[in-house]
C-alpha cells in the first residue's frame, strides 16, 4: 500500500471515530507500528489529525490534551495534599498498595513512608524517585519497598503499554490509589493517553480495593479514553461535594468545611 493509500485510510478511520490506536491501524493496514507512527508525524503536520500517546485524534478534539506532569503539580496544590493526607488514612502497616501516576498521587509520598511495612507498586518515575529519595532522609525508617514497572514514558511521567501491563499482571494489590484527568458520573474515570487508559485498567483489575484521588477541578471532566465506570471505584476521594450524581459511591471528603456532615460510608 502506498503512502498516500494509507494516509487516507487513516483519516477516514478517523472521521468514524474519535480516536485510532497504532496498533489497530498496524494490523488494518499489514504495516509496522512505527511505519504508522511516521504517517500519523505526516498528517499531524498536517494539520489532519492530532498525535496523542498511543494514536491519534481529530484535529481540536480537548479532550485529548495532557498536560505535562510538572504543569499539573502547580494545579491546585492545597487540595492535593489534602486529598493525600485523607487517602493514606485507608492504609495499614503491611499492605501492598498500588499507585498510578499523576501529580495528585505525587502527593502521597511523604505520607507513605508514615505507614510502616508498605509494599509500593507504581509505574510513577517521579513518586518511585521521590520514595527513593526519601529513604536516604529522616523519613527512613518507614521508606516502603517500592517496585517500579517498565514501560514507555509519557507526559505525566508514567510507565505505560506492554511492559507496564505485563508487570502488573503479575503483581496483586490490597488497594489501588489512582488518579485521574476526568472523573464523571456518566462517562466514568477518564485520561486523554491511550497507552495510559490500558496501564490503569491493569492497575484496576489487580488491586482488592480501587481508590480514585481527583481534585475538585477534575469532577464533571470527560476526557479522549475510559478507564472504568465510577462504580468500580470503591471510594472518591476529593476535595469537595462532587453532588447527587455521584451518590452511589462511598466517599471521602478531604475538607470537612465543604460538607462537614457527610461520612464515609462502609
Amino acid at each position: 500500500m502506498l503512502a498516500a493509500e494509507r494516509h487516507a485510510a487513516i483519516l477516514e478511520r478517523l472521521s468514524g471515530q474519535a480516536a485510532v490506536r497504532v496498533s489497530g491501524l498496524a494490523i488494518a493496514l499489514g504495516v509496522s507500528e512505527m511505519t504508522v507512527r511516521r504517517d500519523i508525524d505526516i498528517l499531524e503536520a498536517r494539520g489532519a489529525l492530532v498525535h496523542v500517546h498511543g494514536g491519534a485524534v481529530r484535529p481540536g478534539t480537548l479532550s485529548s490534551v495532557e498536560a505535562g506532569f510538572d504543569v499539573n503539580r502547580t494545579r491546585a496544590g492545597e487540595a492535593k495534599q489534602r486529598i493525600a493526607a485523607t487517602a493514606v488514612s485507608l492504609l495499614t502497616p503491611g499492605m501492598t498498595v498500588s499507585v498510578t501516576g499523576g501529580s495528585t498521587t505525587f502527593a502521597l509520598a511523604p505520607l507513605l513512608c508514615r505507614v510502616r511495612g508498605l509494599t509500593v507498586i507504581t509505574n510513577s518515575l517521579p513518586l518511585a524517585d521521590e520514595l527513593f529519595r526519601l529513604s536516604a532522609g529522616p523519613l527512613s525508617d518507614g521508606a516502603p519497598r517500592v517496585l517500579l514497572s517498565g514501560g514507555e514514558l509519557t507526559p505525566s511521567k508514567a510507565l505505560v503499554g506492554p511492559l507496564a501491563t505485563g508487570t502488573l499482571a503479575a503483581l496483586r494489590a490490597d488497594l489501588c490509589f489512582m488518579g485521574a484527568h476526568g472523573v464523571d458520573a456518566a462517562a466514568g474515570i477518564t485520561t486523554p493517553n491511550l497507552a495510559e487508559a490500558d496501564t490503569n485498567q491493569a492497575f484496576a483489575r489487580t488491586c482488592g480495593r480501587l481508590v480514585v484521588l481527583a481534585d475538585a477541578t477534575k469532577i464533571g471532566v470527560v476526557s479522549l479514553a475510559r478507564v472504568a465506570a465510577l462504580d468500580a471505584a470503591a471510594t472518591l476521594v476529593t476535595d469537595r461535594h462532587p453532588g447527587a450524581d455521584y451518590a452511589a459511591l462511598t466517599r471521602i471528603l478531604c475538607d470537612p468545611l465543604t460538607d462537614p456532615h457527610l461520612e464515609e460510608r462502609p
